[in-house]
């Protein structure tokens, strides 16, 4: 069984900081992304500088970041956390991006993803089932949908990757709107 997979077990016991800050509310709980895994994703979602990038619980914005810099697109990240709101916004604001990058502080299962061509997430399974809907009523055909770790049950990836970053796999999961559901 891999690391990550052991700590979400726990329930984050071992992972400082994380245990006192994840509520019953939350999706998932803040774990940074690494950065060579957020550039797989954007990789995978074949992302370009035509689309638009949500990123649903994007903590200090490292996706959304990347998907302006790196490759060119909008992007738009939602993070129900503010002091990791006010983080991204202020690496936003830093990287001189805000005309590419925004952030918005609320929470993604109330927010119109209708714009988005990509959606990213790092959400567990149980929030990414309850998102399905959302994300099958705003997002239209073509629309690639990346999760990192997480499968969304009842939908067929069109691609599934399996990443290694130093003693860890990471699993990320391609959805495409109509052909997955």
């Amino acid at each position: 069984m891999r690391a990550f997979s052991i700590a979400l077990l726990v329930g984050f016991a071992s992972l400082p900081g994380l245990a006192q800050q994840f509520g019953r509310s939350d999706l998932a709980p803040y774990i940074p992304t690494p950065q060579i895994i957020v550039e797989r994703m954007l990789e995978a979602g074949r992302v370009k500088p035509s689309d638009v990038v949500y990123d649903l619980g994007s903590g200090d914005g490292r996706i959304v970041i990347t998907a302006a810099q790196k490759f060119g697109a909008r992007a738009v990240g939602v993070e129900i956390r503010p002091d990791l709101c006010r983080i991204a916004q202020q690496r936003i604001k830093a990287l001189g991006l805000e005309e590419r990058v925004s952030m918005i502080q609320g929470n993604v299962l109330h927010v119109d993803l209708r714009p988005a061509t990509v959606v990213t997430m790092f959400l567990m399974t149980s929030s990414n089932e309850r998102l399905k809907p959302n994300l099958e009523k705003d997002l239209k055909p073509g629309a690639r949908v990346v999760s990192n770790e997480f499968p969304i049950k009842g939908w067929k990836p069109v691609e599934a990757l399996v990443v290694k970053t130093g003693a860890m796999e990471h699993t990320i999961y391609v959805y495409e709107i109509g052909r997955t559901n």
